[in-house]
């Protein structure tokens, strides 16, 4: 497992720098490739991300709603909705999303590229495919990673309230506004940014390299395909989980409890 991280950031490293020491394309066409991937991974997840925002924002405003209400804590709302939706839910979701949409679309791309020897004549041609192929995608992918997760966010904040509105009419919207407001605090914004830059890069890197793994028969690309989702899905969760269990024992600290 560590030696498969190390070629992972080793990929990452090496596109990086060969965008930076390879001139053979020009700025304005890894932008492009960037714009691409971003209107495929990005843009075109929209209408699934509302929905799943819709419905989880529904589902936890009701429910934590009901409960706060039955125990005289209904002003711990916003607190409870940014512990669940911000720091859990958005990050989790959104790279799902992504590694089902994009991640499978990206490994078996580069894997198809690598059956048809596209890398060969990218070379051939003095171009180097880490720059022209992983990195516009991985940058585009974290890009697209973060402002999906900040839209999932927004959706499941905003849309779930008024949709519970029209099932309970019992919740001010001032009174809404002020507690979730009030709950934001500058360690979420640093959870936000760390979970999903770390998501997107991690999904994208990781399907670059199983795309790239594929050699020459094209029965290796959905085998590659498959792993690359696992691998990914197994990364995400793994480093969200390991972040969460720092963050809180850190607030306990801070509390003085441990």
């Amino acid at each position: 497992m560590v030696e498969y991280g190390l070629d992972l950031w080793m990929v990452f490293y090496l596109s990086l720098r060969s965008v930076i020491l390879n001139r053979a394309q020009s700025v304005r066409t890894i932008l492009g490739v960037i714009a691409s991937q971003i209107y495929f991974t990005g843009v075109q997840a929209l209408p699934l991300i509302s929905v799943l925002g819709l419905a989880a924002g529904t589902i936890v405003i009701l429910q934590s709603s009901a409960q706060l209400t039955l125990v005289g804590g209904g002003e711990m709302i916003g607190n409870l909705l940014v512990a669940i939706v911000v720091r859990e839910l958005g990050p989790a979701l959104t790279a799902f999303v992504v590694i089902a949409r994009s991640g499978t679309a990206v490994a078996s791309e580069i894997g198809t590229m690598k059956v048809n020897r596209e890398f060969d004549a990218l070379q051939i041609m003095g171009i180097h495919p880490l720059s022209f192929i992983v990195f516009p995608r991985v940058v585009g992918g974290i890009l697209s990673v973060l402002c999906l997760s900040l839209y999932f966010d927004l959706v499941a904040l905003g849309g779930g309230y008024f949709i519970t509105r029209f099932l309970r009419e019992d919740m001010p919207l001032v009174f809404y506004l002020e507690s979730v407001i009030q709950a934001i605090a500058f360690e979420d914004v640093w959870l936000f940014f760390v979970k999903n830059t770390f998501s997107g890069a991690m999904i994208f890197v990781v399907c670059c390299y199983q795309g790239m793994l594929v050699q020459q028969s094209p029965h290796e690309v959905p085998q590659m395909t498959t792993r690359a989702v696992l691998n990914s899905m197994i990364c995400v969760v793994a480093f969200n989980l390991m972040v969460t269990t720092l963050f809180y024992l850190n607030q306990l600290l801070r509390l003085g409890i441990l």
